[in-house]
């Protein structure tokens, strides 16, 4: 049986726990602090200054009034941002009207006033010039009560222009906050969708790369034991057959899951194009045949680059802070060079994991791993993989830096341009 105090505690945080459509979910879901939203309330502190340009000053009125108005805002500054979005409105009429009723006692309260406006249109929904009439008529009503309560109208004329402008800020920043969940909804798709295709595509290759083959091994089998007892010889070698058959199978569908596990230069600069554009980043890249020499990479050593390729442009989009990036693969003296510059802040020391896999890999190939992150001019990240190689080999040294000069490299992960490669 539960106790009264616990049934209570537990209404008050399923109370205060954000509705999946609220404006607090909505930021949680988009990687931000709720805490960004709450801090809005620091603009209240005009409550609290307002009386020192009165004549009446912090007198006994202003303080009751106080303790009596501003929990009720916070409620309602509360249920605005934990309430579904669509109902939001409600709460900031009810600021308007909070600052309404105590307007013939309590200057301060126009503040409350400004809050609702502009929660009006918190959530980009509607329509914009609906939305700037409705201000219109509240702020003409406003002035109009206080000019008719005695208010000087230097004191109540600036509230259609803040209310304004601080709306349409405030809607901006909502639109495009709507639009971000709607491209990072679309991505998620598109990613879904190729996930989908690769796996039809894999199942389609193993299909016909195995039908043909298991029917041959049935049919044999079958024939092999009906001929075991008149004809061993020939029994013998239809088993033979089946063996020869199966390995050569075998051996395909190592070829083909190696070539399914490997991962190429073009699809990680695509994915990576996307992926840096998307966040604000131009990436420019001179990968093409031109510059292999008409070298064919091996397979191995392409998925190193490609991964290494991606980690990059991870953690360029995650930390760099940059808006260019390029990446440039050429052979060099028997070499495969893959390069990524980018122009971020630079100069991060700290450990992740995606260096350790990075170079597990491209040291397993015989190559090697250089990033340079001066402080404030950027990062760039190298790897060298012999084209030849065939097996492992004994890894290049590794030129890290010193901290002294700002090149990084660290054993948890890649540091360039201002985080860790994840």
């Amino acid at each position: 049986m539960h106790r009264p105090g616990t049934r209570a505690v537990a209404t008050l945080r399923s109370w205060l726990s954000p509705a999946p459509d609220s404006v607090l979910a909505a930021v949680s879901r988009q990687g931000r602090s709720p805490w960004s939203e709450w801090v809005h309330l620091l603009w209240s502190a005009w409550v609290f200054l307002t009386p020192s340009f009165s004549p009446a000053g912090y007198d006994a009125r202003w303080l009751a009034l106080t303790l009596l108005s501003y929990p009720v805002f916070l409620l309602l500054y509360a249920l605005a941002l934990l309430r579904p979005e669509s109902r939001m409105w409600r709460p900031a009429l009810g600021m308007v009207g909070l600052a309404v009723v105590l307007l013939p006692w309590y200057p301060a309260g126009l503040s409350y006033f400004v809050f609702g406006c502009v929660m009006l249109r918190g959530t980009g929904h509607g329509s914009l010039g609906r939305y700037l009439a409705t201000l219109m008529v509240l702020n003409a009503g406003l002035i109009a009560l206080a000019l008719a309560l005695g208010y000087p109208l230097q004191v109540v004329g600036w509230l259609p222009l803040v209310t304004f402008i601080i709306g349409l800020v405030v809607h901006a920043d909502a639109v495009n906050r709507r639009k971000d969940a709607a491209l990072k909804l679309s991505q998620e798709e598109v990613r879904r969708l190729a996930t989908a295709a690769e796996r039809e595509r894999i199942g389609r290759d193993l299909h016909d790369l195995l039908g043909h083959t298991l029917s041959l091994v049935a049919l044999k089998s079958d024939l092999a034991a009906r001929l075991v007892e008149r004809d061993p010889v020939r029994a013998r070698d239809e088993i033979s057959e089946v063996s020869r058959v199966s390995r050569e199978a075998l051996a395909q569908v190592r070829s083909a899951v190696a070539g399914i596990r490997s991962a190429g230069i073009a699809a990680e600069l695509a994915s990576a194009r996307l992926l840096l554009e998307c966040g604000g980043v131009s990436m420019h890249h001179d990968v093409d045949d031109s510059g292999l020499e008409g070298v064919v990479l091996p397979a191995p050593v392409e998925t190193a680059l490609a991964m290494a390729l991606r980690e990059a442009a991870t953690n360029i989009q995650r930390h760099a802070g940059a808006t260019r990036a390029e990446v440039t693969l050429r052979v060099e003296r028997g070499e495969a060079v893959l390069r990524i510059v980018d122009d971020g802040r630079g100069g991060a020391h700290v450990a992740g994991n995606g260096l350790a896999g990075m170079r597990e890999r491209v040291e397993a190939l015989g190559g090697s791993l250089r990033i340079d992150s001066p402080r404030r001019r950027g990062t760039t990240v190298e790897v060298r993989v012999p084209v030849s190689t065939g097996a492992p080999g004994p890894a290049h040294e590794v030129d890290e830096g010193t901290p002294q000069s700002g090149r990084q490299a660290t054993a948890g992960g890649v540091v360039a341009a201002g985080g860790p490669m994840p």
